[in-house]
This record gives structure tokens, sequence and C-alpha cells, in this order.
């Protein structure tokens, strides 16, 4: 083992699904734990006894190679799927069996306990909003097109590579928000206006800014050594975005230190915008 042995630490996300509610409520809990680096490995889909007889022992073959029993997030709901996965030798968080029966206990009604029931999408309205949701956020991606603007729940400006197509899809895939987004360019700094197309829903508009040294660096990685990802001229591009966007009274936030969810969550509640899909 080595000498940061101790600040290391394998996690499984194990699931009968795609293993996504077990790894968002571990990311949840691993966040309060400084200093400790996590391997993460998720195992999906065991909705078998076979599969879990594999999964657990792919949970065995990790404690011996590491030396320390692996933490294991669990969102299995068969019984005896769970039974067997949790012979393995690891540390279980059972996450259905912390939140579940307290609610089965408090709501006087068993659960459903139905395999992958957080992910069914089949005649779900909920599920075509958001695939309606992320194929109108690729189409306006980047100001490809003007049309049909007054369906968007949200249009997201500011200057190229500050963050807005990768919150644009989050905000589609995770919530069903048909998010357009354009770039503000030099040509609309010199005309001192916001894209033609813009003006008339300037209530549905959400700037994004960032850091010059940020976007330089950014920049560099696409088109290193150009004018385009100079420090100056990121300097320049962001004070003129962010001088255009106090004007237009467009409400903003830099994303040098946010993170996509934390930008969402923002975004959601400045323009009072729907919950989450489930």
């Amino acid at each position: 083992m080595s000498e940061n042995a101790s600040q290391e630490r394998t996690v499984v996300f194990v699931s009968d699904g795609t293993g996504i509610t077990a790894e968002t409520l571990g990311h949840s809990v691993l966040s309060q734990f400084e200093g400790i680096r996590f391997k993460q490995i998720r195992i999906p889909f065991i909705d078998s006894e076979v599969k879990a007889i594999s999964a657990r022992q792919k949970i065995n073959d990790i404690a011996k190679y590491d030396g320390q029993k692996p933490i294991v997030f669990s969102t299995l709901v068969n019984s005896v799927i769970n039974n067997v996965v949790k012979q393995a030798d690891g540390v279980f968080m059972d996450l259905f069996l912390t939140f579940v029966e307290p609610m089965e206990k408090e709501l006087n009604i068993k659960s459903t306990h139905r395999i992958g029931r957080s992910h069914t999408i089949a005649d779900n309205e909920q599920y075509k909003n958001r695939i309606e949701a992320i194929n109108y956020t690729l189409a306006h991606d980047d100001g490809q097109t003007h049309k049909d603007l007054q369906a968007a729940d949200v249009i997201l400006v500011g200057v190229s590579r500050s963050g807005k197509t990768p919150t644009s899809l989050y905000l589609a895939m995770q919530y069903g928000i048909k998010a357009a987004n354009y770039p503000l360019i030099p040509e609309d700094f010199e005309r001192g206006e916001l894209p033609t197309a813009l003006p008339p829903f300037k209530d549905k508009i959400f700037g994004l800014s960032i850091s010059p040294e940020r976007l330089s660096e950014i920049r560099n990685e696409r088109r290193p050594g150009s004018k385009y990802a100079s420090l100056e001229n990121c300097r320049q591009e962001i004070k003129a975005a962010e001088f255009m966007m106090r004007r237009e009274g467009i409400s903003w936030l830099s994303s040098t230190s946010k993170s996509i969810e934390e930008i969402s969550t923002t975004i959601l509640q400045q323009l009072n915008l729907g919950s989450p899909i489930y």
C-alpha cells in the first residue's frame, strides 16, 4: 500500500438501473470529505442474481487489490439481489434502506420496490418534454438559428467559450429547459447592441462571463497562440460584454469558479423556471 493510501479510497456505485441516482447521492456525501481522493467505479444494470454475484466478485477483487474495503453506494431495489451484493467485502451505504423505509413508515404505505422505477420513462410526458428540450437546445446552440426564439425558456449570452453550450445542454437534459445561446462577438460590441434577434426576448436572457485569464487558457486549447486566445483580447471582450449586459439590464454571473450545477440553479432561480425532472 502506498504512503498516500490512507488518502485514497475506491467508491463503487451499484444499481439495477443506470447508476445515476446512486452516483448523484453518493457524490453529495463524498463532497463532505476533503483531502481524500475517491476512485469511482459504476456497476449498473444489476437486475439478476447472476449479475449480483459478478458484482460481488468485482467488489471483492477491489478490496483485495486496494488492501482495504471499497465504499459501496447501492440503490438495488430487489432484496434478494441486494443481499447477494451485500455479502461482498465492502462498506455498504444502502440508499433505499436509508430513505425508502422511513418514508414507508411515515406515509403508512409500501413503496413499489420496482426495479428502475426512478428512470421509468415509457409514456412519460416529462421524458418527451426533455427530448424536445434537448433537440431545441442543439438546434439553437451558438446562435445557429433565430427561428422560434419565442419558445425558448432561457437565452444565454456571453463571449465565446464562457460556458454557454454546456450550461444550455445541462438545463435541457436535467430540467427539460429549452435553452438557446448566443455568442457576443466584436461586431456586437462595435454596434453597441445585442445580436439583432434578441431584444424582443430580453426578459428571457441571462448572461455568462468569465475571468480573462481563464478564458485565455480555454481558447488557447482550441486555437493556441491566436489573437482570439490572447489575454489582451480576452480582457477587451469580457470588459465589453459585461458593460453591455449591465447597460441592457441583463442578469449575469461569472462561470470562472462555479460548476454547471451552480450556474444552472442560479439561472432557474433568477428566471423562475421549472423544477427538476424525476
